[in-house]
């Protein structure tokens, strides 16, 4: 695999999450630790960063809720918007201001074998870590899922999500039947989606090296079809130990069986009504693994920690978000 470097280059979208375009090349990513600056507060006015700041009404993106079930759903969570903020000002123990976050469109491996990814850099108070994160069947570009990355990079992490479809994910304009989504399904070979997770772990090591990480620190986390990718992703890595904590939300297809094999920590999230994760899976996971946990919320289905669809599921949303956050520091940071 050829190097694929990590230009910080994304341009700035209001109110709208940002797009992968045109792939590009250069070598200008930073994972280093931000030294904090003594400026308070601090202004943010940025061409190429957004500000990322809670937003405190409704969310006002609609989505096609078929997450492998064919149902259909409105998003309504106040979730870390990625709208430019040119001239406001946060100061730094304001709870709601989240870090500065650049982004950049990447592809990663060389020629028929390359693939897109986004990569979104933390700026301000960057803490030197990288996550992997591997989006359910909508694939990359979701709103739901960049939405999600965003806030992740907003706690100072650098979070690489690539485009585990090649650009053929799930449409939720499609008409679902379990017909037309095992055809899909049957188009992103099992083989080749694991070669490019890994193909993705080994650009986040190479990087970390490259840009003088002395202690490489990697996290993985999955949504749904991500999620159980995320299982059989840490049980080959089993010996190269690359990833230092893992956080699985609501993994489909899982396979318990691996978790003998898992070796990095693994936070396992879901509710007790998703048919398409079953608690006892999880359970069973939690047994296996070394070092796992299980957190299931009570009536919660499919989907409600990155597709929060009531203002009851917007709190279990927020305090599944939380318990990443607490996990990942634990296992990565502290």
């Amino acid at each position: 695999m050829a190097p694929a470097p990590a230009a910080v280059v994304a341009a700035a979208r209001p109110s709208s999450p940002p797009r992968a375009s045109s792939p590009r090349r250069g070598r200008a990513c930073s994972f280093r630790r931000a030294t904090p600056s003594p400026r308070r507060p601090t202004a943010l006015v940025s061409s190429v960063s957004h500000s990322c700041r809670r937003v405190l009404a409704s969310y006002p993106h609609s989505y096609l809720f078929r997450l492998e079930m064919g149902q259909y759903s409105r998003s309504r969570r106040p979730l870390c918007s990625q709208a430019e903020v040119a001239s406001t000002t946060v100061d730094d123990d304001d709870d709601d201001a989240c870090e500065l976050v650049s982004g950049s469109d990447l592809v990663i491996g060389e020629g028929d074998d390359s693939f897109s990814a986004y990569l979104f850099n933390a700026v301000k108070n960057n803490n030197g870590t990288g996550i992997l994160l591997l989006s359910d069947v909508f694939g990359f570009q979701d709103s739901a899922t960049r939405d999600f990355a965003y806030r992740v990079a907003c706690s100072g992490y650098n979070v690489l999500v690539p485009d585990l479809f090649r650009g053929n994910p799930w449409k939720p304009s499609q008409p679902f039947d379990d017909e037309s989504f095992a055809r899909w399904l049957s188009g992103h070979a099992p083989a080749r989606v694991s070669g490019d997770i890994d193909a993705c772990t080994r650009w986040l090591v190479d990087e970390f090296k490259a840009a003088g990480v002395s202690k490489t620190k990697l996290g993985v986390v999955g949504f749904c079809y991500g999620g159980g990718r995320l299982v059989e992703a840490l049980a080959r890595d089993a010996e190269s130990r690359c990833f230092g904590a893992g956080v699985c939300f609501y993994g489909s297809r899982m396979d318990a069986s691996l978790g003998d094999r898992v070796a990095a920590p693994v936070l396992f999230v879901c509710g007790d009504g998703d048919p398409l994760c079953a608690v006892e899976t999880v359970r069973e996971l939690e047994r296996r693994a070394r070092g796992a946990k299980a957190v299931v919320y009570a009536g919660r289905g499919h989907g409600f920690a990155h597709r929060p669809q009531s203002v009851e599921e917007d709190g279990d949303a927020e305090d599944a978000f939380n318990a990443m956050r607490a996990w990942l520091h634990d296992h990565l940071l502290a």
